[in-house]
């Protein structure tokens, strides 16, 4: 299917690109607010908000899996294809400075920019998984220090009963000992949904992110 988007943010071609991506069952009608509240204004990135490529009941879904968080490997190469078809339009690698790409997932859609990052981590300068857990067991690699270097930004709630404890757990783990990533974590009280302090958090981190990216010779606190 043709990809469907939202954009908000700059209408600069060279400039940043943050994909936000939407979780099981929802559109990315449901993840662009998220957007105002990221965009830093004059000469900040271009904000895209992304419909997953499966239809799931009155939405959209990346990914079928064989239970929540756990998607089929196939599945997850599939879609992930798709995106990348649509990403290397949106942002050409062979162009002397490719814009930067930073994925920002909810649920399942960051279950799926996990996977995408797994997948290719030089693509990405960052990777933002909320509420959700990274698709372990699913053709992507999760081998120590895979992910050395990477700008990750991980939100968590404690009362989440929606990502299978089990797997909240693999991800905080893999992130914090064995990825390697250049870590940001938050945790919250709350269950499986956006906070105000998690959005003050994010923006903050990738303001820092987008901050390095575009002038690399400052240090950026990113963790």
């Amino acid at each position: 299917m043709d990809p469907v988007v939202l954009r908000r943010g700059s209408t600069d071609p060279a400039a940043p690109l943050v994909v936000l991506l939407h979780g099981r069952g929802a559109t990315e009608a449901d993840v662009i607010g998220l957007a105002d509240h990221l965009h830093a204004g004059e000469g900040g990135p271009e904000l895209v908000a992304l419909r997953a490529p499966i239809a799931e009941g009155g939405g959209f879904a990346w990914f079928a899996n064989a239970g929540i968080g756990r998607p089929l490997p196939d599945s997850l190469a599939a879609s992930t294809a798709w995106f990348r078809t649509w990403l290397d339009a949106e942002a050409p690698l062979d162009v002397e400075r490719p814009r930067p790409v930073v994925l920002v997932g909810f649920s399942g859609g960051a279950t799926f920019a996990g996977g995408a990052l797994l997948a290719d981590p030089s693509r990405f300068v960052g990777l933002a998984t909320l509420f959700a857990t990274l698709p372990f067991d699913a053709g992507v690699p999760t081998t120590p220090g895979h992910l050395a270097g990477a700008a990750v930004f991980v939100a968590q709630g404690d009362a989440d009963t929606v990502i299978p404890p089990e797997l909240q757990r693999r991800t905080w783990e893999y992130l914090h000992e064995t990825s390697g990533a250049a870590l940001t974590a938050v945790r919250t009280p709350g269950g499986h949904g956006m906070t105000a302090d998690v959005v003050v958090a994010l923006r903050e981190w990738l303001s820092a992110v987008l901050e390095t990216v575009q002038h690399p010779t400052q240090q950026a606190r990113l963790g």
